[in-house]
C-alpha cells in the first residue's frame, strides 16, 4: 500500500516513515499542504491538521472532493469539535497525538481495507 504522510514536524515524520515502511507501506513524505495536493497515486493519506501553509482541514476536503483515497487524521487537536469535524470534511479515521505507532499501522490497515 502507499501511504502517503502530510507532517510538518522532521522527528514526527521520520519515526512514523520508519515505522509505516518496516511494516511493508511504501512511505512518501511532504511537509506541506499543498505538495500534498500535487501528490497522485497513493492509496492512503495521514494527514496532520497543523500544516504552515494550509489547514488540514482544508487538505482533507480538497482531497475527499476529487478522490476516495483513504484519510487517517492525525494531530494534536483532541477536543471533540475537532474530531468531529475532521470526520465530518472526510477524514476515514482520526487519531490524537500523542500516539501509539502500533495502533496508528493498526488504523491504516483498516482504513486500507475498506477503501
Amino acid at each position: 500500500m502507499r501511504v502517503l504522510l502530510v507532517e510538518d514536524d522532521p522527528a514526527t515524520a521520520s519515526s512514523l516513515t520508519e515505522a509505516l515502511s518496516l511494516e511493508g507501506f511504501a512511505v512518501t513524505h511532504v511537509a506541506v499542504g499543498q505538495a500534498a495536493l500535487e501528490v497522485v497515486d497513493v492509496d492512503l493519506v495521514v494527514l496532520d491538521l497543523g500544516l504552515p501553509d494550509l489547514d488540514g482541514l482544508e487538505v482533507c476536503r480538497r482531497l475527499r472532493a476529487r478522490s476516495g483515497v483513504g484519510i487517517v487524521i492525525l494531530t494534536a487537536r483532541g477536543e471533540q469539535i475537532d474530531r468531529v469535524l475532521g470526520l465530518e470534511v472526510g477524514a476515514d479515521d482520526y487519531v490524537v497525538k500523542p500516539f501509539s505507532p502500533r495502533e496508528l499501522v493498526a488504523r491504516v490497515r483498516a482504513v486500507g481495507r475498506r477503501t
